[in-house]
């Protein structure tokens, strides 16, 4: 008895944290769908620095979707930056699926000296924030005359370690006898990587590829460092650069917009990703 007593606790405990956890993406769903009056009466104190308290309602009374129309049909620089954040995410998740891929199976299957030295330092890499790469970043970009271009921000993304880290593991799994029974029919390395490492580590390269995804398409710091002109930016500044704290509704809908491929993205390759963390979690 108690012991059901205490799964049900559990359960009641990570429902709460679950709906805690959802509440920015309902806070932020039910005020777009609010029009200008409803958003005074609610964020008053907020949005026109009236006094008082802000009242959030679990619905809004009368929903309207002329913040959205306001976006996608008024807002012309949205959509510049829209395709800035296409170009840059899909961009290094191209580059990381040629590269990484290549790299973490050189990693898992071949013997090279100095391998477990190297990966190592891809792992130490991997830890290291954007701020202590900034300034050598900065000084190669300028030098290779990519500064204030797309690709200054997508080539350094190309070689992350991280999806290296992800894809190491699935193909270290791929049993050896199978690579071996390959080889003696003749396949060669460029055969074994295509049709063996590819489809057999597909859960790790999807996973690293979606948090490939989620990570390029909300970019802050490289964006304001390497980029200078306003049509380049991308999509994950936008909402930042909005000050006006009357256009409440507008930046309601921005953030919607914003998050919705990452959300569909996520959903997509969920059981991906948590296969990827699982298998990053284990001990060599």
């Amino acid at each position: 008895m108690k012991l059901h007593l205490g799964k049900k606790a559990v359960w009641v405990l990570l429902i709460a944290l679950a709906l805690l956890a959802l509440y920015p993406v309902v806070f932020l769903s039910v005020g777009s769908l609010m029009g200008a009056d409803e958003l005074e009466d609610g964020f008053g104190a907020v949005v026109s620095g009236a006094e008082g308290y802000v009242s959030f309602p679990l619905l809004p009374r009368y929903p309207t979707f002329r913040h959205f129309v306001e976006v996608l049909l008024d807002s012309p620089e949205f959509f510049v930056m829209f395709w800035n954040s296409v170009f840059v995410a899909f961009g290094v998740l191209g580059g990381q699926f040629v590269v990484g891929t290549m790299a973490a199976w050189g990693f898992a299957r071949y013997e090279f000296p100095c391998r477990r030295g190297i990966f190592l330092i891809y792992m130490i890499l991997m830890l290291l924030p954007f701020q202590v790469w900034m300034l050598s970043d900065y000084i190669l970009l300028d030098r290779l005359r990519l500064l204030d271009s797309l690709w200054g921000i997508i080539l350094p993304g190309m070689f992350s370690a991280f999806p290296v880290f992800i894809m190491y593991r699935f193909f270290a799994e791929i049993p050896s006898g199978l690579i071996e029974s390959a080889r003696l029919d003749g396949a060669g390395e460029w055969q074994l990587f295509l049709y063996i490492a590819l489809p057999m580590g597909s859960s790790g390269i999807i996973a690293a590829m979606v948090l490939g995804f989620l990570e390029y398409w909300s970019l802050i710091e490289q964006p304001l460092t390497f980029l200078k002109d306003k049509s380049k930016l991308p999509l994950s500044v936008f909402l930042p650069a909005l000050t006006r704290i009357d256009k409440a509704g507008f930046m309601f809908a921005v953030s919607v917009i914003t998050f919705l491929p990452a959300i569909l993205v996520f959903l997509g390759g969920r059981d991906y990703l948590e296969q990827g963390i699982a298998a990053g979690a284990v001990k060599e």
